[in-house]
């Protein structure tokens, strides 16, 4: 395959986890049949984007029953109300300001703006959601955002937002031509998105699936911008997602300067541009993969129950590169509504509330969103009182007891 970004024919194999269904099609019935995509991913040697082979198409990953909503996590509603509330002080936004946000998902982060009465438009592509932000009084536009939608709305936009979007989209120039196209003269663009150097470096090789079309570093975003005429000035690490970027986008004459973060940034992510440092996670892949098997294994043989919380895609990520099914975990416990009574794709594990575990409690509980366990562990503790074994799987795996 050529590179999405440079279409150079210099593609090196990163990563790969076999075979496996999207991570969010959750399955009504055990039974039903699922088609299953190879999970491989690969590096450009010219640019240095990250990016998995072309298996799946956008309608096909996400469909009208996508099952992901953003409100579901409070520390994420948090994470949406503090990045509001500092970038109208910092961006100066008013009644008179237009803001975009591309993938808006359940309006979970513009329903701050309508708060605020600062005009706003959520693009969201898949129905469900979108219906869950029209209740909360945000406009949204159903349709996937590209340089033909962005006409509508162009040189309008005082702020376009993406968040865990940039990854998303198989068609990462025109997604950024639509960017440069939609924002206003002196308009500003961020974009967060997990990042490279923590995936390398913390072996979270859980987060890649198929919705995660590309693996991005600054370097790689910075070089996609510009040649769409658009310039980063700031970013920032942020802890979302085991480790995410922030950056801030401006058009390419603006007269912004660009903040020392950026350069310091740049230093520190030179070694993604080495093809050596991607020769080494398919190795850390295969050992955290053994280790969870022998670990559920061996809690079998001495016949203690596990189950599993969050049903999330980097879960079904890691469940299905072990091959792990119902009988190692026996369900899976998910506070979203949507996705209780379904079950997981792949392992065909049941998902059910999360007040299963105070009905049958298990010996052993594996936290598959490692990265919210700073807010999952409390409601274990105190909300249902959970108090035996607790799993996490990456970057290694480890275990305690909440008492």
């Amino acid at each position: 395959m050529k590179c999405r970004h440079c279409k150079q024919d210099t593609m090196h194999p990163f990563i790969d986890l076999g075979y496996a269904p999207p991570s969010n099609n959750y399955l009504a019935h055990p039974d039903n049949k699922e088609l299953q995509y190879p999970l491989r991913v690969n590096v450009c040697s010219n640019c240095w984007l990250v990016q998995t082979q072309d298996t799946c198409t956008a309608s096909e990953l996400f469909s009208a029953e996508y099952a992901y909503f953003s409100s579901t996590s409070s520390s994420w509603l948090a994470h949406a109300k503090r990045y509001v509330l500092e970038s109208i002080e910092q961006l100066q936004l008013n009644k008179q300001s237009f803001v975009v946000e591309v993938a808006s998902n359940d309006g979970y982060l513009l329903k701050n703006f309508v708060s605020q009465q600062i005009p706003c438009l959520g693009i969201e592509p898949t129905a469900c959601t979108a219906e869950a932000a029209e209740k909360k009084g945000v406009p949204t536009k159903r349709s996937f955002f590209g340089s033909n939608f962005a006409k509508e709305v162009a040189n309008s936009a005082d702020l376009i937002i993406g968040n865990n979007v940039y990854a998303h989209v198989p068609d990462i120039n025109d997604f950024t031509h639509g960017l440069k196209i939609a924002l206003k003269k002196g308009g500003t663009i961020t974009l967060e998105f997990p990042h490279l150097l923590n995936l390398i470096q913390e072996n979270q090789f859980d987060t890649i699936y198929h919705e995660h079309y590309s693996y991005l570093s600054l370097y790689s975003v910075d070089r996609i911008f510009s040649t769409f005429g658009l310039r980063i000035y700031d970013v920032r690490s942020i802890p979302t997602h085991g480790g995410s970027l922030r950056v801030y986008g401006c058009h390419e004459g603006d007269p912004r300067q660009t903040n020392s973060t950026v350069w310091n940034l740049l230093k520190k992510e030179a070694c993604l541009q080495r093809l050596q440092t991607y020769q080494h996670l398919q190795q850390e892949a295969e050992k955290i993969k053994e280790e969870l098997l022998t670990f559920l294994h061996n809690e079998k043989k001495m016949g203690r129950k596990v189950a599993a919380y969050g049903a999330a895609a980097k879960g079904n990520t890691l469940l299905n590169w072990a091959g792990i099914q119902a009988d190692l975990i026996d369900y899976v416990c998910d506070a979203a509504p949507s996705k209780q009574g379904k079950y997981l794709p792949g392992s065909h594990i049941p998902i059910v509330a999360p007040e299963q575990i105070l009905k049958e409690v298990p010996d052993s509980l594996i936290i598959l969103p490692w990265n919210l366990k700073d807010e999952i562990v409390p409601f274990l503790k105190e909300k249902l009182g959970y108090q035996n074994q607790l799993v996490i799987a990456l970057p290694k795996l480890r275990s305690w007891f909440e008492k």
